[in-house]
């Protein structure tokens, strides 16, 4: 893991920062949302992604990319929590002033 922090860094920054800004306009967006059925579907597929990557099942070079796809997709999903709330803490700030 710290060989792709080391060696990857550039891309995982990418990533936080496209979660950012994602977070941040996402919150404009009112379209509908994912229904349950597929949430619970995605999360049964990240669960089972995120064990195969501790249980090492994969090997060799689609192992390596599982891992860093993993690693990419957490510093993602972390940027568009960040941004998402930014974006309401200052959009209820200006609310309050006016």
């Amino acid at each position: 893991m710290a060989y792709l922090a080391t060696f990857h860094w550039g891309w995982l920054l990418a990533s936080l920062v496209l979660g950012f800004a994602m977070g941040w306009i996402a919150v404009v967006h009112r379209g509908q949302g994912v229904s349950k059925v597929m949430t619970r579907g995605l999360a049964v597929l990240v669960a089972a992604l995120v064990g195969a990557a501790l249980a090492r099942v994969v090997p060799g070079r689609p192992g390596y990319w599982l891992d860093l796809g993993l690693i990419m997709f957490a510093l993602y999903l972390a940027g568009c929590t960040v941004g998402s709330w930014l974006r309401d803490w200052v959009l209820s700030g200006h609310a309050k002033a006016a």
